[in-house]
Formats: C-alpha cells, structure tokens, sequence
C-alpha cells in the first residue's frame, strides 16, 4: 500500500515516492520489484472528485517510472453512491487503461466482469473474442461453438472442425478422408457446407456472433484449399459466378469481403471488382461474364447514390443479371427504393441470396 506514518499522500507523486522506498527496501531483503503489486489506493469520488484522478495518474507513473504492477479494490470508488456497479465498471475501464495489472471485485458482478472482457477485446487481448463470447453466451444463450476450441473438436470429425474454426484440423481430416478413400468433391455436400449452414444458422439467430462466422469460414476454406489439390481445375470452377463491388466513391470493403468469403466456402465463384468502382466498369463485367448475380456494397450515405446509378445502368445493359445490396447505410426498403433485387443485412443473408438466384436460374454450385 503506498502510505506511511503519515497516511495517504494527496498527489500521485507522493504514492510513488512511498512505492520507490518499498521496492528499494523490498529488494534489500532478496525480494524482486517483479513479485511485488503496489496499492496506490483508490477512494471514494464522492468524498472528493479528484480522488479518483489522483489514483489513475498514480497507476500510471508506478507503470511508466517504476516499472511496476499494480492493484486496485475497485470498487472503494463508489462508496456512497447508488447503483454502485455502474461507477465501478467505469473505474474498472479506466485503472485498465491506467496501467492496472490486478483488479480487486466481485468475479460474479455481470456489469464489472463485462467491462473486464470487453476490454481485452477491445485491447486485442482476447484472440478472437473468444473470452468475451464465452462470458457474453452465459447471459443470452450457448452455443456448440462459443467458448475455448481445443482439439477435442477434431473428434467430431471435418464438419466440427470447420464448425468450430480449427483450421489445422480442418485441412488435416480433410487430408486423411481423401487419403482413405473419400471422394474430394463429397466432402463439401456432406462435410463443410453442412457445417457452415449450421454455423450460419446460429448466427442468424444470434446464438454465434461474427468471430466465430470468420474462424468457421476460414476453416472451411482450408478445407477447400486440400480439396483443390485433388481434383481438377475445372470441377472446382463450376459455381455459380457473382460479382462483387463496392460503388463507386466508397473505400470501404470490409463488409464485402467477409460476403466474398464465405459465399466461396459455399462454393461460389466469386469475381471481387474491389472498392470505388465505376458503374460503367460493373455494368460492363456483368455483361462480359454473364454474371446470375452482382452485390453491390455501400457503406456511407454519400455513395448511396452512386449504388443507384449502377443499378439503373444493369437493368439497361444486363437485364439477365439479380442484383443484391448491403452496406450499413441501407435498410432493406431502401434497398427496394432503388431497384435492388434483394437486400443482404449480412453475409449469411447474401448466401442465401446467392442460393435463390441459383435455383431460379439452374446456375451450379459446388
């Protein structure tokens, strides 16, 4: 604790000079800096508002000068207040972002365990988001996939291995059902597209979310990647073909190649035209490939228009084509304002998409 004789300092310099004449004193006595977690205090911002300003500044130079770990009882900074979780959950973020390595509270608090893990994430510090799905599935609903993936998924064979996003394992049962007789192709109907419909499934009913959409997506593609090997270029070339663009005066293509991805993992031929693309140039692919199905993607308001003018521009030059649209901007009536086919919220809605317009038109697919 960084106090004395003389109690608690009022500045953050102060708690550090306690906390310098401690690790001299500790380390006197063969214990190392590193074992050591200093308290530089936290109290109640009702009794004082630059209480708590004085202990983050405090986290910060203990971490910065004297390189070293620290703790908190976090939630001391609400004593006195009403709903006292919502000042320390904020505290909590705060002391984080301060430098604070070990937290003093209560493990069974949604509202502090929540800001805790959503912090990571935000931090880059929970891989995948897999703790914070973890975390976030105990308060809505579980789900097969959601939590800690280990290599017990491999048991469950290729389907559960793309299911679960285990890319080695993936491409290694893949290897060994090829090796063991399977047909290359049988995989995808029997194997990977099951396994990724019940993923989509999931997170369309938000009981898997957007992290583990992208590890089963990246799964099934290392699948594929063994099964291209396999077999002849041709096969794996018969899919259905859809365009794919981002209008013209957009940047932003996120979105797009997430709905790029997994439509390949349905085992579409995807033909990606990138970001800020003409109309003239879409218009002119679509009609060069005979394109089934273009997407066109919009994220800010101001290319809205310019996803219109393509529009318009296919139905004059390629009225063979289906055209879907996404982006945040749009809503699905919007979408139908300016003479889209169809309105992807989202790349399992653009599957399904693609696999209306493939069987109305009798396009293949994989």
């Amino acid at each position: 604790l960084t106090l004395d004789e003389n109690g608690i300092p009022e500045s953050a310099e102060g708690r550090l000079a306690i906390a310098e004449r401690i690790a001299v004193r500790a380390e006197a006595l063969g214990i190392p800096r590193a074992r050591i977690l200093f308290d530089p205090l936290t109290l109640t911002v009702s009794a004082g508002g630059e209480a708590p300003a004085i202990t983050l500044k405090a986290l910060k130079l203990l971490r910065d000068r004297l390189g070293a770990a620290t703790v908190l009882g976090v939630s001391n900074v609400s004593f006195g207040l009403p709903s006292r979780e919502i000042m320390n959950s904020a505290f909590l973020v705060m002391a984080l972002e301060s430098g604070l390595k070990a937290a003093i509270l209560n493990p069974l608090s949604a509202q502090m365990m929540g800001a805790l893990h959503a912090w990571r994430a935000l931090r880059a510090l929970d891989e995948n988001c897999g703790e914070y799905i973890d975390f976030a599935s105990r308060y809505t609903s579980t789900y097969a996939a959601v939590g800690p993936r280990s290599d017990k998924a491999a048991a469950q064979g290729l389907s559960g291995a793309v299911e679960r996003g285990l890319k080695a394992e993936a491409a290694a049962l893949t290897r060994e059902a090829i090796a063991g007789g399977s047909e290359a192709l049988s995989l995808v109907e029997a194997e990977i597209i099951p396994a990724l419909n019940r993923i989509g499934e999931a997170y369309e009913q938000k009981r898997a979310f957007l992290p583990q959409l992208l590890l089963a997506a990246e799964a099934a593609q290392s699948a594929f990647s063994v099964i291209k090997e396999n077999v002849k270029k041709a096969k794996t070339e018969g899919g259905m073909l859809i365009i794919l663009a981002t209008v013209k005066g957009d940047v932003h293509d996120i979105g797009k190649n997430i709905v790029k991805l997994l439509l390949e993992n349905y085992g579409y031929q995807v033909y990606d035209l990138g970001r800020d693309v003409a109309p003239a140039r879409i218009a002119e692919e679509a009609v060069r490939l005979h394109a089934p199905l273009v997407g066109l993607s919009a994220l800010m308001t101001t290319t809205v228009p310019a996803m219109e003018e393509t529009i318009r521009l296919l139905r004059r030059e390629a009225p063979f084509c289906r055209i879907m649209v996404g982006g945040a901007v749009l809503t699905e009536a919007y979408a139908r304002s300016i003479g889209a086919d169809a309105y992807g919220r989202d790349a399992m809605a653009a599957v399904r998409i693609a696999q209306g317009v493939m069987q109305e038109t009798g396009e293949g697919a994989l």
